[in-house]
């Protein structure tokens, strides 16, 4: 009797143990801020470029008004910063705490914003006016829409979409017929200049299905969206993204897809999952460019 009793002492303070390493990795997931750092050496950049890149924010705050967020991103000293959609909630009240954040971002920085798809939900719902709040404290919103901008005298051109970059067909593959209007027309121009090319576009998958990677003439596509799998598991990776399902091969990470290079980052914060994030720390990413 008094084995069975202590079997089921120990079996409780496993579970107990288990239930708070739980709650641990979910807290640091949205608490603990971590840096990743990217490098792409290229011959179509003369002088160093450092990116900082963030996304999927949903609301998070890392420190009393952001605070230890924002102390992060200029420590990195960041040329630009390129925020790649869903900083807001579908059912946010306001769009307070984003544009708080980017207000001080844009204090001392070039900061570019392409839209997510809880972003446009906000808008559609007709909380505010995401758009003309960011464009009136300096931030560059990127919607079907690029800039031709120069860096430490490198010349490059940075573009915002939402929509798959390929069509709606059997194959998902590029035709201008099945593809969402203006799309084809968009990336067409886009891609028609010697600049370095980057595109803002939220979800990763917008370019990885079908041929879309062999067609586009892009350097380099950052996205969001898939919250690197939102419950990473131990040695296997993150458990589900987006379009791609069930353990996605492209959750987080630098790719290399034919013509394109992909970068995405597991993001700051999520909505409303049917899981919250586990094992997956908020993500400022720092890319370097430099000259081949």
């Amino acid at each position: 009797m008094i084995k069975k009793q202590k079997r089921i002492v120990l079996a409780l303070l496993f579970m107990g143990a288990m239930c708070l390493i739980g709650v641990y990795e979910v807290h640091i997931s949205y608490n603990k801020l971590t840096i990743t750092n990217y490098s792409i050496i290229t011959n179509q950049i003369n002088n160093s470029v450092n990116v900082v890149i963030i996304s999927d924010l949903h609301d998070n705050q890392l420190g009393d008004n952001n605070k230890d967020l924002i102390n992060q991103i200029n420590s990195l000293s960041p040329d630009i910063i390129l925020v790649v959609g869903d900083a807001v909630n579908s059912d946010s009240k306001d769009s307070k705490i984003v544009t708080n954040l980017m207000k001080q971002l844009s204090k001392d920085n070039k900061v570019f914003y392409s839209l997510g798809n809880t972003d446009i939900d906000y808008i559609e719902a007709g909380t505010s006016d995401l758009v003309k709040e960011l464009e009136n404290i300096g931030v560059t919103v990127l919607d079907y829409e690029y800039k031709d901008i120069n860096i430490n005298g490198n010349n490059i051109r940075i573009g915002g979409m939402y929509a798959y970059a390929f069509g709606l067909n059997d194959n998902n593959d590029v035709d201008k017929d099945t593809m969402e209007d203006g799309v084809y027309d968009f990336l067409t121009e886009f891609q028609d200049t010697d600049s370095y090319k980057i595109m803002m576009a939220h979800r990763p998958d917008s370019f990885i299905f079908g041929n879309t990677s062999k067609v586009w003439d892009i350097d380099l596509v950052i996205s969001g969206h898939n919250h690197g799998g939102q419950v990473v598991l131990p040695f296997i990776g993150g458990l589900y993204g987006g379009d791609q399902g069930w353990f996605p091969k492209y959750d987080k990470g630098l790719f290399d897809l034919n013509k394109i290079k992909i970068l995405m980052t597991s993001g700051l914060g999520s909505g409303k999952q049917k899981l919250p994030r586990f094992n997956n720390p908020p993500e400022v990413v720092n890319l370097h460019i430099s000259k081949k």
